[in-house]
């Protein structure tokens, strides 16, 4: 199959592009270092391959590193018929030192190369055209001008890629001889000069926000307000939502079982299904929320402002800027951002930062949190009468989740030599433009945040809700403490007594070491079987009626926010890492500490 290679440095748009042209929802954002990984798509007979954003075929990260060799490797490909580089037209000098390197490796190889200007709506409403004649001639390949989040062009761009018109253009360097760093650089700036728009136009609006976000004093005020949001909305914005699933799961419930009668299809119906699988399924909505505010941000270019103010902070820590993206990216979930952290271009503060990924809320634990905070919380109360008390738990939990990685991370980097901190590189971040999220990539993002979530930890608490309902149900007319779930829960006890839990939850923590999310999907499936078929999908409730004390409670919700209770997780830092014993050791060691962190609690609250 004919291949097109699609290059460009990050923040040109080239994501959505290739969104664009193969129809696939690659998640698209506006900062650098979101694309770890490379994509591949169809159009047509043509196989559309999406590179990693990358500054310059001189690598810093080891995420530029991969892109590079793989970039390297696949222009010699016989089956790569051409290669697409992304500009940003609104700062053209800034993408054209890649593009200038990648249209040299094209060239040795002797593979066409052209040349696309996005973001061309922006620059027309600036009042500003650009030359495509006079730049194509200079750069010595085809230029096209087009907006991917607009589509305007895209149909004609397109139309060219179909007709292969890019075969009418020879393969040629460029006017200018390009040897050194230096004449790439010189030839930039000359073209930009030349064919740009002025850049002072493009910085004056981003400037004047940024003179506020980036402040001092009042950047820092609005970087905490704008994380208060974040976590605020993890639960007051999906509440409607989750009432909704929970009424639907209730209902559906009631409309199956009605055909059955009674006998042990009922009640693994109720249990196991509606009671298990169904508990877990109310708090999709959280996911997607979180899924949501964090795509408006990655959109909006705020970010890399996010990453530049937390460095400063991050450092006293042994971290870099560059490590809150990954941060923020694991309270969705650990695996990405494990492999975004590829973009810090320090080894030791990449694996310092991978090492305490962990300790982010995922939307893994959200289940977790929002069951035990609804037991503990009541929703109609309300801090100053305006904030959720609800949401300010939340905050609370996931703010000690940070802490406890900076205190972690700053253990970690105090053994720093002097020689090491000597060869540290300096922050550097490029500030992307401001933008307006496009709605279609976001919107199916969110959906397929939800629908991933579903995929991957449905099939495991189905297994989960299955089991302990086998285990629960026999033998026959037995009470649930006497079956064969009931004596192995009763085994296990004492090590869970000293955290004030009973067998039950010593049972559903145990089978959530598999996944975090399994412990409410057999806590449901446990609450079920005990004869709460009639309120099947309120397992808060059931608990509230059981009476966990306070103390017991919050030691639990510590104990999740700490423990790694993932063994996707583990496999991928084993892979980052190349260290097995490493990845294992940190499990063991989160482990311990949550269970001394649960043990306190119940101690002392």
């Amino acid at each position: 199959m004919k291949k097109i290679l699609l290059v460009g440095k990050p923040n040109c748009g080239k994501s959505l592009l290739f969104n664009q042209l193969t129809g696939l929802r690659q998640k698209v954002a506006n900062y650098p270092g979101v694309t770890v990984e490379i994509k591949s798509g169809r159009m047509a007979e043509y196989e559309i391959i999406d590179f990693p954003g990358t500054y310059s075929l001189n690598t810093l990260s080891i995420d530029e590193k991969v892109a590079v060799e793989q970039l390297t490797s696949r222009v010699k490909d016989e089956e790569t018929e051409l290669v697409v580089c992304v500009l940003d037209a609104t700062r053209l000098e800034r993408s054209l030192v890649f593009a200038l390197q990648a249209q040299q490796l094209a060239i040795k190889e002797n593979k066409q190369i052209v040349f696309v200007l996005n973001f061309i709506d922006e620059v027309k409403r600036f009042g500003h055209n650009i030359d495509l004649d006079g730049l194509s001639r200079e750069l010595g390949a085809p230029v096209y001008a087009l907006s991917a989040r607009s589509l305007d062009g895209i149909a004609e761009f397109k139309d060219a890629l179909l007709t292969a018109e890019y075969k009418n253009f020879p393969v040629q360097a460029p006017r200018a001889p390009l040897e050194t760093t230096k004449q790439f650089v010189d030839f930039s700036r000359s073209l930009a000069k030349t064919y740009a728009m002025n850049k002072d136009v493009v910085l004056r609006n981003q400037n004047r926000v940024d003179t506020f976000l980036l402040n001092s004093f009042l950047g820092g005020f609005a970087f905490l307000a704008i994380m208060f949001v974040l976590f605020q909305s993890i639960f007051t914005w999906a509440t409607p939502l989750m009432d909704g699933v929970e009424t639907i799961i209730a209902s559906f419930a009631g409309f199956v079982t009605q055909f059955t009668g009674e006998g042990v299809v009922t009640d693994f119906l109720n249990d196991a299904i509606f009671g298990g699988v169904g508990s877990f399924l109310v708090f999709v909505p959280q996911i997607m929320v979180l899924t949501f505010v964090i795509g408006l941000l990655e959109d909006s270019g705020y970010l890399a402002r996010a990453a530049l103010i937390c460095h400063k902070p991050l450092s006293y820590f042994g971290l870099s800027g560059r490590s809150f993206i990954p941060y923020l990216s694991g309270h969705a979930c650990a695996i990405p951002a494990i492999m975004a952290a590829r973009t810090i271009e320090s080894p030791r503060k990449r694996l310092i930062t991978m090492l305490t990924i962990p300790l982010m809320s995922c939307s893994a634990r959200l289940p977790v949190y929002a069951l035990l905070v609804s037991v503990f919380i009541p929703s109609d109360q309300y801090f100053l009468g305006f904030f959720n008390m609800q949401g300010l738990t939340f905050f609370g939990l996931y703010m000690f989740g940070i802490v406890t990685a900076l205190i972690i991370s700053a253990l970690l980097s105090h053994s720093k030599s002097t020689e090491q901190e000597q060869s540290e590189m300096p922050f550097i971040i490029e500030l992307p433009s401001y933008r307006l999220p496009h709605w279609k990539p976001l919107y199916h993002r969110v959906i397929n945040s939800g629908q991933q979530f579903i995929k991957r930890a449905a099939p495991v608490i189905f297994m989960v809700a299955v089991g302990i309902w086998v285990l629960g149900y026999f033998p026959l007319n037995a009470s649930l403490e006497e079956s064969w779930l009931g004596s192995i829960g009763h085994f296990i006890e004492p090590v869970f007594a000293p955290l004030g839990l009973d067998w039950r939850y010593g049972i559903a923590i145990l089978m959530s070491f598999l996944a975090r999310e399994v412990f409410v999907g057999a806590l449901g499936t446990l609450y079920g079987m005990e004869g709460a078929d009639e309120n099947i999908a309120g397992l808060a409730q059931n608990i509230m009626n059981d009476g966990l004390p306070l103390g017991t409670g919050i030691g639990l919700l510590l104990f999740y926010v700490v423990a790694l209770q993932c063994v996707a997780t583990v496999a991928t830092l084993k892979a980052e890492t190349g260290n097995a014993k490493l990845s294992w050791g940190l499990y063991a060691a989160y482990g311990i500490l949550a269970y001394i962190l649960a043990f306190l609690a119940n101690t002392f609250i």
